[in-house]
């Protein structure tokens, strides 16, 4: 093209260069969907200490029961929803497609099916609650169901998203592999 101080090459104005300064759509993509993921998986994990904190304050009797009800059963299996989101993150360095696929498929295991199961769980409490005015559980003065379905709510949406954003991120890691492979 040019020299530091000399003359520019015939027919060019140095500008040409810039088509080759573009980064594939697909990296990009990978870029944003991974930042994006991240995001959700720091909220599951709010959302799992705020679980953790209130299963073990019902477990331990550190506060009674009138302020901190006992832990609905869904709960338990819930706790587990903490290792999809650890492989995700594993996923990410390097991208790892089997540890995201891993990570995709325990999240509806580990993390949707409790959601699903506590949201039917909790449902006669919460009819009686619509129905009656009566709540039997109560977290700090509110009542155990409504709380928990609000739980159950913004759950489901974050792993929602997290499952559309990495099946997502899975695609353009495909896109990625099969232009490497025509190459």
């Amino acid at each position: 093209m040019a020299s530091r101080g000399g003359p520019r090459a015939a027919g060019t104005d140095g500008s040409d260069f810039q088509h080759r300064e573009r980064v594939a759509s697909h990296y990009q993509m990978s870029v944003t969907l991974k930042s994006e993921i991240k995001k959700l998986i720091y909220m599951h994990v709010v959302i799992w200490l705020l679980l953790l904190a209130q299963m073990v304050v019902g477990q331990l009797k550190l506060l009674p029961h009138d302020q901190v009800a006992m832990p609905y059963q869904w709960e338990y299996p819930y706790l587990l929803s903490i290792l999809p989101s650890l492989l995700g993150l594993l996923s990410f360095p390097r991208n790892n497609i089997s540890y995201l696929v891993l990570s995709m498929i325990s999240t509806g295991l580990f993390s949707v099916a409790p959601l699903i199961y506590g949201a039917m769980e909790m449902f006669p409490m919460a009819q009686q609650l619509y129905r009656h005015g009566k709540a039997y559980r109560f977290i700090f003065g509110f009542s155990a169901v409504s709380v928990m379905y609000l739980v159950v709510v913004v759950a489901a949406q974050v792993h929602g998203w997290q499952l559309y954003y990495s099946k997502k991120l899975l695609d353009s890691w495909f896109t990625s592999t099969q232009e490497k492979k025509k190459k």
